[in-house]
């Protein structure tokens, strides 16, 4: 298929001296609020619309310019941030927005990115929504500053770390934790060339995951196990980067989690939905989308969350992923739980080698959750070889949407995307929607 090509844009024009006044019109994509004035697009952070405002031009940002508010001349109604780190931690940017802004705000998220591809007439589902207090996984950078190591999250378009004393979005386990990791951290020899601390929460106790830095040295090892011990971690492991194995530094109990009724034993780093709520929602989404099929592909299956779930409720599934623990992991859990006979596991890179002609001739339906960029090689094979059903789960409504276009091209019907707020207050949203070929019929829906 020939790519069209795109007109070049025009750089925007330079800013002009002094402040420039502007009434905010919508909010974009990141949750930022977009004016116009003297010619310039501009993105105005914790700006809502409504708000009037003179601002100063910091720098630019694709056809427009980032700007700073200087005064404030009108505000719109706001909600009270519920954490006392807004407006200086990079996370959970959009806490200032009344309930019925930020729903909005959501369903056009999905609805503009569903328009730029020509999809303008799908069924949007009411916005699943999480709770504070629930997110079983954070992640934090960690530095030394002037003499003091800074735990916490990087502030919004800088570098330097907010230290973070509360996170209202977290589960309790995780926020009582975080002062006692600060103090690990300032006596390891690791951690003076700064990096990364995951913390998940799990059936068994927290799992910390500590990225970047040297391997651990033996005064590493000692403090990280007399942390574990006094805190009653169930582990804790180190890695150089995002791309190397893991190394389990202190154990005291498996790391496990349950997917429904099944239980896995999850790797260091293993991925996992933000909640436990909203794993439930995107699987309770999923099975809606597949409808009867049974014979089922789970593509960038993870360790299991959907495929295990899928296969205990009497589906036949061919569960595929490319790291090759987290593969383990599936096939250890099938198992143990007496699924092997219906769950078949494969380490297979779906962006490089996508499942294709023979190997999709005797699905009936297809699970794909791939990561933020998309799937465009596993969706092109889709398209030549169409199951009847696929249930599409996105972290990225711009990928989501050129995914589903293809889709729509070769013949299926999105028949509606359910979007799930998995990281509230913040610009990421998870989606599921469904695909149907032909005349498979519409059938049972979430």
């Amino acid at each position: 298929m020939r790519r069209r090509s795109r007109r070049a844009q025009a750089p925007p024009p330079a800013p002009p001296d002094g402040l420039i006044e502007v009434e905010i019109a919508s909010l974009g994509a990141h949750g930022d609020g977009i004016g116009h004035a003297q010619g310039l697009r501009l993105f105005v952070p914790q700006a809502l619309p409504g708000d009037r405002l003179r601002v100063r031009l910091l720098e630019r940002r694709g056809e427009g310019w980032l700007a700073e508010p200087a005064e404030q001349l009108h505000a719109s109604p706001r909600a009270h941030p519920a954490c006392r780190h807004f407006g200086h931690c990079g996370g959970c940017q959009l806490q200032h927005l009344p309930a019925a802004t930020y729903a909005r705000w959501r369903h056009e998220q999905v609805a503009l990115a569903l328009a730029r591809r020509g999809l303008a007439d799908i069924a949007i589902k009411p916005l699943w929504s999480g709770q504070p207090g629930t997110r079983r996984r954070l992640r934090l950078a960690y530095r030394w500053q002037r003499g003091t190591l800074m735990l916490g999250m990087r502030a919004a378009r800088a570098h330097r770390i907010v230290p973070l004393t509360a996170c209202p979005i977290s589960v309790a386990q995780i926020e009582q934790l975080l002062p006692a990791c600060q103090r690990c951290l300032e006596q390891l020899p690791l951690a003076r060339a700064g990096g990364e601390l995951q913390i998940t929460a799990t059936e068994r106790g927290l799992d910390l995951l500590l990225i970047g830095g040297p391997a651990p040295c033996l005064q590493d090892r000692e403090l990280l196990a007399r942390l574990a011990q006094e805190r009653a971690l169930a582990r804790i492991a180190w890695r150089a980067d995002a791309m190397s194995a893991a190394e389990p530094v202190a154990a005291l109990r498996p790391v496990e989690t349950c997917f429904e009724q099944v239980p896995v034993e999850l790797p260091p780093g293993a991925f996992l939905q933000a909640s436990d709520a909203a794993e439930q929602a995107i699987r309770a989404a999923v099975i809606g989308a597949l409808g009867p099929a049974r014979r089922l592909a789970d593509l960038y299956a993870g360790c299991g969350a959907l495929g295990l779930p899928l296969a205990a409720a009497g589906r036949s599934v061919l569960a595929i992923e490319q790291v090759p623990e987290m593969v383990a992991a599936m096939r250890q859990a099938a198992a143990r739980a007496r699924l092997a006979d219906r769950l078949q596991t494969q380490v297979r890179d779906l962006a490089a080698a996508p499942l294709a002609g023979h190997e999709l001739a005797g699905l009936d339906g297809v699970v794909l959750d791939p990561p933020r960029a998309g799937a465009a090689a596993q969706v092109a094979e889709l398209a030549a070889t169409p199951p009847a059903r696929i249930a599409m789960v996105s972290c990225n409504p711009t990928s989501f949407a050129r995914d589903a276009a293809c889709l729509v091209a070769a013949g299926y019907r999105m028949t509606w995307v359910q979007p799930i707020d998995a990281f509230l207050w913040s610009s990421e949203l998870e989606l599921v929607a469904a695909f149907l070929h032909g005349t498979a019929p519409t059938g049972i829906r979430p």
